[in-house]
Order: C-alpha cells, then structure tokens, then sequence
C-alpha cells in the first residue's frame, strides 16, 4: 500500500502549522521500540495503502557468522537438553518409544543447527513437537539465567540475548510461512502452541532476577562508562518490563497475563478472517465487454486466476476471466473498468472483507480494544494510546496536533480535486458526473491524470519490468552507499520457486548481509500487501566464532502482478515504488554497523522513525538518472520519453490533497480508537469511522462501508495507536533526501560522499542511538516540513 501522500494547501498557513513540528521532535522518548521478547511479535513493516486503499523481528542462536561461503545446509547438531534422560528402568517398549521421540526431534529442522532457515522443508507437522521442544529448552537457559544472574554484561545481557533471538528467529520463521504458504493445517498448528510460546513470553518479561539486575546497572557506579547503545539496551529493556507487567502483583498479573495470551490469539485471528475474506470472492466474468477498458496486462492476470481454478481453456483475449479481491486485481477494476456496475459491485465487496458471517471480525475489534484498555489501566495508563506512545518519539497530543494540521491544510485541495473529477466527468458525458462516488474516483481519476499529464500507468508497464528495476535498485545502492547486491540462488533455502536470493557485499568483495525477495502476487496462500521483516540480526554475541558479529538476513514480500506467458513481471510505477519502499526498511536492517544485537538494525528504533529510510527511497524514484536507468522497454530497450518523464514529475503531486485526507483518516480513527472509544458502550467502531469521516472524505463513506475489518496495521499488526508514524517519518524522510538535493543531485561526488554520510548514521547507527541525535547527526540540524511541502509542491500552490 501506499502512503508517501501529497496534500494542497496555503504556504503560510501549513508553513505555521508544521512548525510545531520541531517542538514534537524534542518531546521524544530516550527508550527504544521494543526489543522485549513479549512485545517482539513479528510486526514487519507493512508498506501502506496506498494511493488507492488501507494496506494494513530476530536471529538463531547457532548461525554462522557469514564471514566465509556456507553451505546450504549444515549437519544437525544434538542439543543435550533434548536429548533421553538414563531409563535403564523403563521398559524395552517404553525405551523404544522415547528413543524414536528423539529422533523425531533431532530430526526436526525447526531444531537443527542451520545457517539459513530451512524454509523449504519445514512443514505444519513440524511446529507442535519444534515449538514445544523449543520453549522446554529456553525455560531450562531462563531458569538458570535467573539462578546466576549479575548485574554484568557478560552474566545479564549476553544469556538474555541468546534466549530472545532464539525465540524470535524460529517463531519468526513459522509465522513468516503462515503469511507467505498458509494453509489450514499450518494455521492450525501455531495456534495450538501460540498460547504456549506467549507464556513463556510473559515470563521472561516478567522476570524480577533480570529486571533487578538492569536496575542494578542502570544505578551502579560504572553507568557512565557504558556505551550510548548499551545504556539504550538497558533503559529500553526497564521500560519494556514495566509494560510487560513487572511490577503487577497476583491478580493483576494474572490477568495481565491472560490479556496477552488472548490479545495474541485475537489478532491472529484477525489476519486469518481477512485473508479468507479475500481468498474466498471470486468473480467468474465470460462476456468481454463486461470488463471493458481492463488492459492486457489486467485481462491476463484474471485468466491466469481462471487457469488456475479449473477453466483449462482460459486466455487472455477470450476468457473466462476471474476477478479477486487481491490488490492487482481488485485495482485494475477501480481504474479501468467501463463498467460502472462491475466497479461498485467489486468496491461494496472490497470495504465489507471478513463484516459478516464466519469470517466477521467486528466482534474481535471490540474485543481487542476491550482489553487494550484494560491492559493500558492495569499498567495505569489512561488509555491504550499513552502505552503505545511510551516507546515512541511522539506523544498523543503531538500526534493528534500534527494530524489535525495536516488534515486542516489538505481539506480546500480534496474538495478542489473534487470539483475536478466532476467537471471531467461531466465533459466525456459521464451519466454519473453529478453523483460520482466511491467506485467512480478511482476511474475518473484515472482519465484525468491521462489527460492532463497524458501519463497511463499501464501504457508505463512495458517500461518498467522487474528485473531492470532491481539491476537500477542495485545500482542505486552501489552510488549511494558503496556496496553490491549479488544474486545467491541455491545458498539459502526458499520458500517457494520465485523468490530470489542475494548477497550484499562491500567495497572489498565481502559478505555484509544477505536477503530473500518473494515478489509476486500468490492469493491463495499469500497475504496481500508488501511488507520487510528481520530473519537473522546483526550480532556479536551469535557470531560462530566469536570475533566477527554474525551478519544480518532479511526477507521482502511484495504482491505486484506475476509474468503473464512469456513477458516478464511488468510494473505500475506504483509497484516500483513499493520496491524501492522495502528496501529502504531491508537497507537499514542489512547495512546496520551496530554489533549489540538488542539495537541492531531495525531493532529498538521507535516505531515513529522507523519509515525514514523507506520513504527516502521512495524519491529516487522521481530523480531523472535513477528512472532512467531502470525506465527501459523490455522488448526493444527503448529508454522511456523525456517527456514522459516530465509528465510523470508533474503528476507527482496529482489529488495531492484527497491522497493526504485518505492516510490522515486512517491515523485519525486509530487514535480515537485507542483514546476516545469506550468498547461495550453505546456507539460503535463504525460510528467513530464515520466522524472521522465527516472531517477526513469529501464523499462521506457508505452505511455499510466496513473498512476497519480489514484494517489489519492496528488490529493485526504494530501499527495500534502508531499509523500516525508515516506521516511523522514522511517529514524526516523528505528533510533526509533534501540533504543529497542539498549536495547537487547532478554532481556524482557530492551524491557519494552524502550517502556514505547517510549510511554511516540512518543505516549504521540502528536502535544504538536516540533518533532524533541521529537525523541531526547526518543532517546537522533538526528535522524541516519545508522539503515535504515542496516535494509535494505544495510550497509552489501556496505562492500561485
């Protein structure tokens, strides 16, 4: 999804209201985002919806440290801890059947002693007896973590950061499966031993042995001589205790407990109804000029999705064709389908995902936020919102003034944007132009960008496919940074036949990082959206040999549109971005100088920051050199027009203010969610979703819309109470790139030498260092919106 978002306004006025957002940047918080085993929960970083709808961490214990070739696998290694007690008194039967439990067990990859996770041959049969195994090993090293513990690094840190990354990377691993190969009896397995694995989370994060040692160190007398990343460590890891429920007594923390025990199983559940919701609309079209105005690449992909469901005979030019929920699908509709009916009936369906029967996920909303407010007063908070701000740099009164100014500023440009489709419209006789709704912005937004910039996204296709994208995505990251993106197929094992592996090298040729990308489009067994997620992190204490610091592995999921025959996976500019969107997360992960394995890469950055890098990316996909290096026609290489390009510039900033509303909706109804709301009382969800509407949607959304069910970023993912953060990042994000304009974006040394500057403070510094300090350290100075106004050409509308 999408949500680097432009909004119109008055430069005087937004001018004056986005100063406060220097003063929101002073109110951060020094702890870090999370890195307490309770609260790391696989929340990757979801790209947004976008221009067009609502989109909604980790490392094992015996990896290698990377620094020479690995083989695929490694031979397993025996832990003792799972290995037979003596049972020279049990019977030859009873020997026999513990004996064969053994071996079940050393042969269980989820146990094995990999290099890469075995993503290839772990299967649902594998996580009951893997996890369980798992968690009686971690209780055994937690207990005697608690019996030896000293307020030392060595005796604290180092056991406790073997604990948690074992933990996270092979839960990590099942989860990563179940978003990208679901299926029933995986589903099925992760939730049986889910309530089993959040226990022993809550014990380790309730541990009164290593919450008092961090205590100890964080009042000893060699406080001052620790490193600023190791001082994070042992703040951020006070804080997370205290939110974990340390300090609750008997009842409360029993109730504590069972709150996050069904919090957990509720969001999973959550994700399940709306990947069901999804899987289970299927539109089955036989008469072509019901879908008239889909382009080829659209008509492909539907009869592919028919192929696939039994109609053998399925082709692109005669049918049958089968229309999905799945973003391509469901966006191809919006844009370009003539026919009106088809538009509505495909959007009625789209905003009641997983509203009703089976699948209905109202209930769990309430449900969810029921017991969000009751965690939030047990740890004596006021709501659930001043417990998510506690690990941010925001606070909600922050949030709500900045969202509130922005949302004020874009109002004039969205009604504007309005009046524009109406008066389009109404020039190609459009019966509807006077009553345009929902299903007919999308379209008619659509002709007007084609008409007034005379850029189609789909005639853009052909220039845009995936494997030029990623050679100048590459590329790219050579200029800036210094390093080289190198396939590895065949090193590591996959998930599935199309994702692809790399190699990041530096100047010197050697392995830095590694990570897999899982392009396409699978919805049968693959959520929708685009996300990056930590395999493996950078760590001293899990290097092998104990001298180089193991070296961190991430994975990219997107779900853009699959090679339809023989043409290779041809991208919207949108598609594009995304990309360039989850790389800039995978960067940061990946290019990370941090060695303390608690702060490295994306760990322990507040949540508020962590789009910085990702949103950067996104406006080299804007700088002429970069597009035109990847901007070339698959068939005959022709480089795309100057003039296209120039016409793709200035749509740049096209319904800037109906895109700004759009993503300011979004964080506006999060937050009264998370505030205002009272679960059980007498309004409901969706009548909070409605008066956030009346200020945030031109059209007011429809009596049934039920978008909120779908809303996996808070009810199913990291983003409660926190989807404010991408318009929070967005002003740092666009201050970052305009350091390299700054430079001269047309002089290559200038552009070097700012991004190794880059590199060496947002990539490098990870969750080691308040971020704030680290954008002044690349910057020189605190954060401006003015770069943001301008990229969005809203300093320029302001003056006219």
């Amino acid at each position: 999804m999408r949500h680097l978002l432009k909004h119109h306004v008055g430069k005087r006025a937004l001018l004056a209201s986005l100063l406060i957002f220097n003063m929101l940047m002073a109110t951060r918080v020094i702890l870090s985002r999370s890195v307490h085993p309770l609260l790391l929960k696989r929340t990757p970083f979801l790209h947004s919806a976008p221009k067009h709808l609502p989109k909604s961490q980790s490392c094992p214990l015996w990896s290698s440290s990377f620094s020479f070739c690995l083989s695929l696998h490694k031979s397993a290694t025996t832990n003792p801890s799972l290995s037979s007690r003596p049972c020279s008194s049990l019977s030859a039967t009873a020997m026999a059947s513990s004996a064969s439990v053994d071996e079940a067990l050393e042969a269980n990859p989820l146990l094995q002693d990999f290099d890469f996770p075995p993503f290839d041959v772990v299967d649902a049969k594998h996580v009951r007896p893997g996890i369980r195994a798992l968690l009686k090993k971690l209780e055994g090293d937690l207990e005697e973590l608690e019996r030896t513990v000293e307020p030392t690094w060595p005796k604290l840190v180092v056991p406790l950061e073997k604990i948690i990354d074992r933990l996270t990377v092979v839960w990590g691993l099942v989860n990563h499966l179940k978003s990208v190969k679901d299926s029933s009896e995986l589903r099925s397995a992760i939730e049986e031993v889910q309530p089993e694995k959040v226990k022993f989370q809550l014990r380790l994060g309730q541990s009164k042995p290593i919450y008092n040692a961090f205590k100890a160190i964080l009042e000893s007398p060699d406080w001052q001589t620790l490193t600023e990343a190791r001082k994070r460590i042992v703040e951020s890891q006070i804080k997370e205790a205290v939110l974990c429920g340390v300090s609750l007594e008997d009842d409360k923390r029993d109730n504590f407990n069972k709150i996050e025990q069904e919090l957990e199983r509720l969001s999973h559940k959550f994700q399940e109804n709306v990947l069901d919701a999804t899987k289970k609309f299927e539109k089955l079209v036989t008469d072509k000029n019901e879908i008239e105005g889909l382009p080829a690449t659209a008509l492909g992909m539907a009869a592919q999705t028919a192929l696939s469901k039994g109609h053998e005979n399925a082709t692109a030019e005669n049918g049958p064709w089968i229309i999905t929920l799945d973003g391509p699908s469901f966006l191809s509709i919006m844009q370009h389908a003539r026919n009106r009916s088809l538009r509505e009936e495909i959007y009625r369906a789209y905003v009641t995902r997983a509203s009703s029967g089976d699948l209905d996920n109202t209930a769990i909303i309430d449900s969810i936020l029921k017991l969000r407010l009751e965690k939030a007063k047990l740890l004596n908070y006021n709501n659930y919102a001043e417990v998510s701000m506690a690990t941010k740099m925001a606070t909600v009164e922050k949030a709500e003034e900045l969202l509130e100014k922005l949302r004020s500023a874009s109002w004039n440009a969205a009604v504007q944007d309005m009046e524009d489709l109406k008066n389009f419209s109404k020039s190609k006789d459009a019966p509807e132009a006077n009553d345009l709704n929902h299903w007919d912005t999308s379209f008619w937004s659509e002709r007007l960008r084609e008409s007034k910039f005379d850029v189609n996204e789909e005639e853009l296709r052909p220039y845009f496919s995936l494997p030029k994208v990623m050679d100048g995505l590459f590329n790219l990251a050579n200029i800036l940074f210094g390093i080289n993106v190198e396939p590895a197929d065949g090193l590591a094992p996959v998930w599935n036949n199309d994702v692809r592996f790399y190699c990041i090298k530096d100047s010197s040729g050697s392995p830095i990082a590694y990570f897999y990308f899982d392009p396409y489009t699978r919805p049968s067994e693959k959520r929708g959206g685009a996300w990056m997620d930590e395999v493996l992190a950078r760590s001293h204490v899990l290097s092998r040999d104990g001298a180089c610091a193991r070296l961190p592995v991430a994975h990219m999921v997107c779900n853009q549109t699959p090679p339809v025959g023989n043409k290779p996976s041809l991208m919207t500019f949108s598609e594009v971005e995304t990309v360039f969107h989850e790389f800039g997360h995978a960067l940061q992960h990946m290019l990370t100088k941090q060695d303390e394995g608690l702060v490295a890469g994306i760990r322990g950055i507040e949540w508020d920051a962590v789009e910085l890098p990702s949103q950067f990316m996104e406006n080299w996909c804007y700088h002429r050199d970069t597009l035109m290096s990847i901007a070339k026609h698959y068939e005959t290489g022709e480089t795309l027009p100057e003039e296209t390009y120039k016409k793709l510039l200035a749509a740049r900033t096209f319904r800037a203010g109906s895109l700004s509303l759009r993503q300011i909706r979004f964080a506006s109804v999060d937050l009264k969610l998370h505030t205002d709301y009272i679960p059980g009382g007498s309004g409901s969800i969706f009548d909070v979703d409605r008066r956030v509407s009346e200020r945030t949607q031109v059209i007011p959304p429809l009596p049934e819309d039920r978008f909120l069910c779908g809303f996996s970023h808070i009810f199913a993912g990291g983003y409660a109470a926190g989807y404010y953060s991408y318009k929070w990042a967005e002003v740092l994000s666009a201050d970052a790139f305009s350091a390299f304009e700054d430079a001269g974006l047309d002089n290559s040394k200038a552009v070097k030498e700012t991004g190794h500057k880059f590199r060496e403070t947002i990539l490098a510094l990870g969750g080691g260092k308040a971020p704030l300090e680290v954008f002044v350290e690349f910057r020189g100075r605190e954060p401006s919106p003015e770069p943001l106004l301008r990229h969005n050409g809203l300093l320029a509308t302001a003056s006219a």
